[in-house]
């Protein structure tokens, strides 16, 4: 009974925090600020201390989960709707570097110091503080950085080039598998991937890796 009852806990939790993680978005993972790392810690030990304490059944896991969602969710429409309750739950992005200096009491305020500024920086290919215009600390704890006139990349408008219109490229095959939906966005046929992929040096579907196709470009193939 022991183990049917940390299975049926885990199958159920599974489910419920996979629901709850669909309904509150994708910015319980891609933009986690202190708050939802918070609701994510509590909603696993919802689920974590349920599984030793066998006085604690499907339905008790279910409200508190269900309880918890709902605040996260109704937390989640409150910064969308109301400014000031975004910048209290979520906080608001602090500029670190202005005009080339750095501003200290925004460093103090966000508990960052200067090595983890400079670390923060080289992720953004800035290796030096005297190349750093602007910098902003956003409230998932990552930084964007503008570079001096000076250090900055040069763009196809400095050369003065004429514009190259941007495609998107489209995988095709996927580990051997066709991936259809793709392959119709296309316009393309199994007969007509299987003609290109052959073109390639490929036998077959199944022997390629990785297919990509992008407008005006040859199909770009891997075999295994």
């Amino acid at each position: 009974m022991e183990y049917l009852h940390i299975v049926s806990v885990l199958v159920i939790g599974y489910i419920f925090l996979f629901v709850m993680a669909k309904l509150l978005g994708k910015t319980q993972i891609t933009q986690i600020t202190p708050f939802d790392f918070i609701s994510a810690i509590v909603l696993g030990e919802l689920v974590g201390n349920a599984l030793y304490d066998e006085k604690i059944g499907i339905l008790e896991i279910f409200f508190a989960v269900a309880v918890w969602g709902i605040l996260i969710y109704a937390t989640e429409t409150l910064t969308q709707k109301f400014k000031r309750a975004r910048k209290l739950l979520e906080g608001e992005p602090s500029i670190v570097i202005k005009k080339g200096k750095i501003v200290y009491e925004e460093l103090k305020k966000n508990h960052l110091d200067l090595n983890q500024l400079q670390h923060l920086l080289r992720s953004k290919d800035v290796f030096s503080i005297q190349e750093c215009e602007y910098a902003i600390l956003e409230t998932d704890g990552t930084i964007s950085a503008l570079k001096k006139p000076m250090y900055a990349s040069p763009t196809i408008q400095d050369f003065s080039l004429p514009l190259n219109t941007v495609e998107l490229p489209v995988t095709v095959i996927l580990d051997g598998e066709v991936v259809w939906d793709n392959l119709k966005s296309i316009g393309w046929d199994e007969t007509k991937l299987n003609n290109e992929i052959k073109a390639n040096g490929a036998v077959s579907i199944k022997n390629v890796l990785y297919a990509e196709w992008k407008k005006g470009k040859a199909l770009h193939v891997q075999t295994y």
